[in-house]
């Protein structure tokens, strides 16, 4: 019996509110697209300069190269064999430019490994003429080679690539590397100052969804003027429900205290002038009934948070169960591993169990016999401890269930008759609430319904 209520608390589904929202938040989703527009820009603007400056560069290199050729055919060709010698040697020393005999024999691969070179072996062919060879390797050599001829004798001329430029690959990419690095930091800081106006809106919406009124003040003097008129608002609307609130806890206490005093002088008039045991008794439990909603009242306003500390749960369960023991149509069955503590008001928790019970009592009695039969269970995942409170009776239509936890509302018609106030669950879900957890009500498979109470676990 005990296993199956622990399978069946871990396996019971978990409620909407309790699943833990998947996707980007904010931050995440306005980083990424502003990075995502930013690094596409990039790109674009990269593939926009290259286009456009590829011409020039590569008709700019091709005519340094060309000058270069003439310069040296020239010269060859004007000069005798002694100075020839001296004038090669003087290239290669000070110009870091070979001339070398073009032989048959020779094996070359073509320059044009891509557009830009294919577009400067081009122009030297239209400058030097059409028996130009540019090649960037020969015989295994790698370099920019340039094939010419003078009074018919073939030579190679070899200089460096870098004539032409930096590396275009290497360049692009450390351009768009740099480029992206500062967009993403850019993308970030953007995300950031977006965020965290709505960042401080949620946390204070959230405390003052509590009842921390106090701690969900907003900056005023916030430099963005459409954020400064929202934190305005809302600090105006947040000044108003806390007056309403404080109207509301004072008028509740005020009724409630004043109807007390003639509760109380009936009570006592009662029991002097009814002679009758059966009519003393009846108007008696009536007066009892209305104390009792009053305090329901009382315990429904009370506005100040809970105090949370560390309490051991299987006590707290062990006393509510203790206060209904004597009742001869009630059985109450625990399952709780030992030394479970929660983080929690140690009153407001017994509250909360013991309106469950009480509701269990009123309206979960099975069919055939007419006892209440609860189950308590309970299973820590850290860092939460889930507890479930379970009666065996007919359960309500799904479509009432989120209406359960609201106040004075009672689920079926059966209910009109009965004596509570109809707070009950509407305390629970409140006080739930106030220490930080959550609650949510469903039908058991197996027939019931089930309180579902999530707290944060404690060492």
């Amino acid at each position: 019996m005990q296993d199956s209520q622990l399978s069946s608390l871990e396996t019971t589904p978990v409620p909407l509110e309790l699943r833990p929202r998947r996707g980007l938040n904010l931050f995440w989703r306005t980083f990424f697209f502003l990075a995502l527009l930013l690094f596409g820009s990039i790109v674009a603007w990269l593939q926009t300069y290259r286009t456009l400056e590829s011409e020039p560069r590569a008709v700019q290199s091709a005519q340094q190269l060309a000058t270069m050729v003439n310069l040296t055919r020239a010269a060859l060709r004007y000069s005798d064999a002694i100075a020839r010698v001296s004038l090669i040697k003087t290239l290669a020393e000070e110009e870091h430019v070979r001339i070398t005999p073009r032989e048959p024999r020779d094996t070359f691969e073509p320059f044009i490994s891509d557009e830009f070179g294919e577009r400067i072996a081009q122009e030297l062919t239209a400058r030097l003429g059409s028996g130009t060879v540019v090649a960037d390797n020969v015989n295994g050599q790698p370099g920019l080679w340039v094939g010419f001829t003078i009074d018919g004798d073939a030579y190679w001329l070899l200089t460096d690539t870098s004539r032409l430029g930096p590396s275009r690959t290497s360049t692009w990419a450390i351009w768009l590397m740099t480029a992206a690095a500062l967009s993403l930091a850019g993308a970030a800081v953007i995300a950031r100052l977006i965020n965290q106006p709505l960042k401080r809106l949620s946390y204070a919406a959230g405390r003052m969804r509590d009842g921390d009124f106090d701690a969900s003040r907003l900056d005023e003097r916030v430099a963005t003027s459409e954020i400064r008129e929202v934190n305005i608002g809302f600090n105006r609307m947040a000044e108003q429900l806390s007056k309403i609130e404080q109207d509301r806890v004072v008028m509740l206490a005020g009724i409630s205290h004043d109807l007390r005093t003639p509760l109380a002088r009936l009570r006592l008039e009662t029991e002097l002038s009814v002679s009758d045991l059966d009519a003393r008794a009846h108007m008696a439990a009536d007066i009892a009934q209305l104390d009792a909603i009053i305090d329901k009242f009382l315990e429904y306003a009370r506005p100040e948070p809970a105090l949370l500390e560390p309490i051991s749960l299987n006590s707290v369960i062990d006393a509510a169960v203790y206060a209904v023991a004597d009742y001869p149509d009630m059985r109450v069955t625990v399952n709780i591993p030992p030394d479970i503590r929660v983080l929690a008001d140690e009153v407001e928790l017994s509250r909360v169990i013991s309106n469950l019970l009480e509701n269990a009592r009123r309206y979960g009695k099975t069919p055939d016999t007419g006892m209440t039969v609860v189950d308590i269970a309970a299973l820590v995942r850290a860092p939460w401890v889930l507890i479930k409170v379970r009666d065996h009776g007919t359960g309500v239509q799904p479509a009432m269930l989120s209406k359960l936890t609201n106040p004075f509302f009672r689920g079926d018609s059966a209910r009109t008759a009965a004596t509570g106030a109809g707070l009950g669950l509407a305390i629970v879900e409140k006080t739930i609430h106030r220490m930080g957890g959550t609650f949510s009500l469903s039908n058991s498979n197996s027939g019931g319904l089930a309180a579902h109470i999530k707290l944060r676990s404690s060492p």
